[in-house]
Formats: structure tokens, sequence, C-alpha cells
């Protein structure tokens, strides 16, 4: 892994950077056998769309999230993926090189990470930006799941380092 140093402006010491812990697609495609991800699907490095059989279509959108580290001047990024309704993805996607759209959109987080359980997904608010930046996740602060009380109250720098220990060995 290239290490990338810099002085920090928060404590004045030299850091190395720590890399985005990013899902390549969301669950629901990675899930798909080779065969169903030719006929059914689309992927680039922004958007998927499954289209079922059934008529049903599932949309998605990469986004990021920043998890407050508590005890570190750095905080750890994720680069997640999130389904949203029809009319927001045709939204997101008509103005995607619109430099100054900025709007929200209601997602549902669509990875799961491996230090939690997960029985459904959770809700989210998407928020895009102006200058084409990935837009930014918030997970629903009243939904009960160690992964939202985890992003409001911040994790520690140990916890985050053990993160990206296990997604550099996956």
């Amino acid at each position: 892994m290239d290490e990338i140093k810099f002085i920090c402006e928060c404590c004045g010491e030299e850091h190395v950077s720590w890399p985005a812990l990013t899902y390549n697609s969301p669950n629901s495609y990675h899930n798909l056998s080779d065969q169903e991800k030719e006929e059914i699907a689309v992927i680039d490095p922004d958007f998927c769309v499954i289209k079922y059989s059934d008529q049903e279509i599932n949309r998605f959108i990469r986004c990021v999230l920043i998890q407050k580290v508590n005890d570190h001047c750095q905080d750890l990024e994720y680069g997640f993926w999130v389904s949203l309704s029809e009319t927001s993805f045709k939204d997101y996607l008509e103005n995607f090189d619109n430099e100054n759209h900025e709007t929200q959109y209601f997602g549902w987080l669509s990875n799961y990470i491996s230090q939690y359980q997960f029985s459904n997904s959770i809700p989210t608010t998407v928020v895009t930006k102006s200058g084409n930046d990935r837009p930014e996740i918030f997970p629903h602060q009243d939904f009960d799941h160690p992964f939202v009380k985890d992003y409001y109250e911040g994790i520690t720098k140990e916890e985050a380092e053990k993160r990206i220990r296990e997604m550099l060995k996956n």
C-alpha cells in the first residue's frame, strides 16, 4: 500500500493517510451469478441497475460516508452504494454532470459492513454536493442499529485501523 504522508492541521504532526474503505458494487449485484450480471445488470463506477424478470428494478448510486474517529485527527471514509427510488435515481442521473445541483434523497444503505450484523438495510439521507463530488450519506439517527450508533458517537482510532486492516485483507 502506498502511504501518503501529510502534516496534520489539527495536531501539527506528520500522519499517513488512511485509504477509503470502498465497495465495488452493491450487495444485490455482488450476490448475482456471473450470468445474471451479464443479462440483468449494468454497473459503472457511479451507477448500478438490476432488472429482475418480475419487472422489479433496483437502482443504486455510489456515495461516501465519513465516520468520525474520536481520538484521531483523521476520519474514516467509506465508499458505499445506496438504493434510490426510480424518481430520485432519474433526478440524480439527469443532474449528474450539473456542478450546481444540490438536493437530498432518501436511500437505503446497500452494503453490509463486516463488523456489524444486518437483518435489514439502514435508511439514509443522500446529500448531493456542488462541484460533482460524490453524494454524502447520513444514516437516520432514529434507526436502532449499532452502525448508526457508532456513526453518531464516533469510533476509536484502534477500531478504524482494525477496519482498514480487515478491508485490505479481503
